[in-house]
């Protein structure tokens, strides 16, 4: 992978922040735009612009032949057996609140469902809604103290009575931690429950083939993935999506429509209703296919290995604590500073150009089981160097001399 030409395709990685070569490391909230993705939606919106499936004229017929080709490019990027198992949505906390919404119906009072300890508040307050609406149970499975889901807790809780929902992160946007997903599924799907992945995380860190991992839904946002904001899809295989209940209604969504009674078409459609983003989902496509061609195995190789530069770095420096040691680590990694609180570091960090999380990450429950309120997050992507991790570090260190003379 030839680094330059990869980073000369992101203009916003050039700039200065406060004088200083801006350093990226907030990848696993949003990444960068790439040239071939804005110039799609660009081309889109001054070349085909109009409404899909509406219209009977040029524009609107391009337009729509475009939003399938590019549900087809998700479906293969996802390994869907069907394109018609992909319902676009705004990223993957919608996805989510669709499926937590769809499935209601299927579930009866006195039902379970379970999530870990690092869910990620979008794969949580969902199904914690979901089970007050329902009365159902709501379980969190413990981690071990490695930051991984515990499996003893897992056979204990799975050996309930009317468990029918297991959901889980595909990559946790604190630890890091690289759920093992196929390992889940089966066994959720003996104890018969369904197996829910937030794959918001999942996606940049090497293929993800929906039938080799048995997973019953799978969500994910373009904008973890070098697509817009706003955009992502959801993945449910052929055998659950005809049981679920459209959650939406409005135009594009109907069979037919009168006063005595409404019926709605299958999905994709029957699951999303109006007008969709259409320039976003163009960028999505964009994106897929940038990604498709540098190769997504190299793109994780590369990016562990900035991850382990990181780690190894951080864990050298004295006052520095770095939470979880999972068999598996993936795209982002945390930390504090002793005596020095995340908001502060990350402040001072930012005075050098370099961009880090700080917080709880939309995570309290694992913050809990960390014992914090929150923590340091750096997370690389494959156009990082290794020039930048170790400016980082240099940072980091700057940042534990700063506050060390200041609290002295």
């Amino acid at each position: 992978m030839d680094i330059s030409a990869v980073r000369a395709q992101f203009p916003i990685l050039s700039r200065q922040i406060y004088g200083r070569p801006l350093v990226y490391l907030d990848n696993a909230a949003t990444t960068q735009l790439p040239h071939p993705v804005w110039r799609a939606m660009e081309r889109y919106y001054t070349q085909t612009h109009a409404n899909v499936h509406r219209g009977a004229h040029y524009l609107s017929e391009t337009a729509t032949a475009r939003l399938e080709e590019i549900r087809q490019s998700a479906a293969a990027f996802l390994g869907a057996e069907s394109s018609d198992e992909i319902l676009f949505t705004s990223g993957a906390t919608e996805g989510i609140n669709l499926l937590a919404r769809a499935v209601e119906p299927l579930l009866t009072p006195g039902d379970r469902i379970l999530v870990t300890a690092m869910e990620h508040h979008s794969n949580f307050l969902p199904w914690q809604e979901l089970c007050r609406r329902a009365g159902c149970h709501f379980h969190v499975l413990p981690l071990t103290p490695a930051g991984e889901p515990n499996p003893e807790a897992l056979h204990r809780l799975l050996a309930l009575p009317g468990v029918r929902v297991l959901s889980v992160t595909a990559v946790s946007n604190v630890l890091g931690t690289q759920a093992p997903i196929s390992d889940l599924a089966r066994a959720a799907h003996a104890a018969g429950a369904w197996l829910f992945v937030d794959g918001a995380q999942g996606l940049r860190h090497g293929r993800l083939d929906m039938k080799e991992l048995g997973c019953d839904a799978f969500a994910f946002s373009g904008h973890k993935m070098m697509a817009p904001t706003g955009t992502g899809a959801l993945y449910v295989n052929a055998a659950l999506l005809p049981r679920l209940s459209p959650t939406a209604f409005g135009g594009g969504m109907v069979d037919r429509v009168s006063r005595e009674g409404s019926t709605y078409a299958g999905a994709p459609a029957g699951f999303e209703a109006g007008t969709p983003n259409i320039a976003g989902i163009v960028g999505l496509g964009a994106a897929i296919d940038y990604l498709t061609a540098l190769d997504l195995g190299e793109i994780a190789r590369r990016e562990a290995s900035l991850l382990a530069r990181a780690e190894t770095g951080l864990r050298a420096l004295e006052g520095v604590t770095v939470y979880g040691e999972p068999k598996r680590r993936a795209g982002a990694l945390s930390f504090n500073l002793e005596g020095v609180h995340p908001y502060d570091a990350a402040g001072l960090l930012d005075r050098l150009g370099i961009a880090v999380r700080s917080g709880h990450h939309c995570a309290q429950p694992l913050m809990e089981h960390l014992g914090v309120t929150g923590t340091l997050r750096v997370s690389p992507a494959f156009y990082n160097t290794e020039a930048e991790i170790d400016a980082f570090l240099a940072g980091v260190q700057k940042v534990r001399e700063v506050t060390g003379l200041y609290h002295g």
